[in-house]
């Protein structure tokens, strides 16, 4: 072969490489992308009535990790429902992320400031079924140790595994996922022995829809 094949045939094979080496890189650019954890002010009003006991509704999560509904148990929680549903409408949970991921627990999101710590601007109260079991895909209201059985603001949970089967009833009920619990699941897989997530889950939106 001629030195001008040969160098023809070295300079295409160049080609294809780089071409081969920016698909990788932009394929890791776009996989390696860090979704945005956002803070707000919890400074709402308490809700007015967004649901009625009893009217089947349900919230649409879409996540940085993919999409879950939760179904909202209106009828044997009508106030928290309410105020679950109301917190979604105001575009409350947009943007916040899952601060605490305890593998084959729970997961837990919806604080305005990321650290636990945050509220709304309001608290819901309404003591939970007496009977209630927090097993596998059941979704609550996280509350504070010293607060009354049933207190909650913003910040909810998903149980992913056996662990929430040992909760005792004090947390208020908010519904049970429907759809997407494989994503849920998948979520609850990237919480660290600090019970931190080891990767950024945002709650990109999320919408209420009434039946």
């Amino acid at each position: 072969m001629s030195e001008r094949g040969k160098m023809g045939i070295i300079a295409v094979a160049g080609l294809v490489l780089a071409a081969a080496v920016a698909i990788i890189l932009l394929s890791q650019g776009d996989e390696g992308t860090v979704p945005t954890v956002v803070t707000k002010q919890g400074d709402l009003d308490p809700p007015g009535q967004v649901l009625e006991p009893g009217q089947p509704a349900s919230v649409v999560m879409e996540t940085s990790e993919g999409t879950f509904r939760i179904v909202l148990d209106t009828e044997r929680a009508p106030k928290t429902a309410n105020s679950f549903a109301y917190l979604t409408e105001q575009g409350f949970y947009d943007g916040l992320g899952f601060h605490r991921i305890v593998p084959r627990f729970v997961i837990q999101g919806g604080d305005p400031l990321g650290d636990g710590s945050g509220n709304p601007g309001f608290k819901t109260v309404e003591e939970p079924p007496s009977d209630l079991k927090y097993d596998l895909g059941m979704v609550a209201m996280a509350k504070s140790g010293t607060e009354k059985p049933g207190t909650s603001g913003s910040q909810f949970f998903v149980v992913t595994g056996s662990g929430g089967e040992s909760l005792p009833p004090e947390y208020a009920l908010v519904g049970r996922i429907g759809e997407g619990l494989d994503v849920v699941e998948k979520i609850g897989r990237l919480g660290g022995p600090d019970e931190q997530p080891t990767r950024t889950v945002v709650i990109e939106e999320a919408t209420l829809e009434k039946g």
